[in-house]
């Protein structure tokens, strides 16, 4: 079986958009959600709203410095022509790190009933 290669889309929950390649897309998702760097940090884009594959390292770069090139207008209409709804496709594959303090991360404190 030959290798696969990845272009990806990412967007924020204000749907600010990053373009990435990779030859392992699972790999790379998670790596967004657990330690995201630079852009992806600063930006909170760790939801995948499109993909697509290409045979080779060479093409799916081409295809990535493609996608950058085009203004935001047409890159938002390819995600909505496959992703209307700005979807997390990949909200299946992995549970995504909840943000914040982990203590908080257990819902809100039970009133006692002595409570006024």
């Amino acid at each position: 079986m030959s290798p696969t290669y990845w272009i990806y889309i990412l967007a924020s929950h204000s749907r600010r958009i990053y373009v990435g390649v990779t030859g392992d897309l699972l790999r790379r998702i998670m790596e967004h959600r657990t330690e995201p760097s630079g852009f992806a940090a600063r930006y909170r884009t760790d939801k995948l709203v499109y993909f697509e594959s290409a045979p080779n390292p060479r093409d799916a770069i081409a295809r990535e410095k493609e996608l950058k090139g085009w203004r935001r207008e047409k890159k938002v209409a390819l995600i909505e022509e496959w992703n209307r709804g700005w979807l997390d496709l990949a909200a299946d594959w992995m549970p995504k790190p909840q943000r914040g303090h982990p203590e908080r991360s257990e819902g809100p404190a039970r009133r006692s009933s002595n409570a006024v």
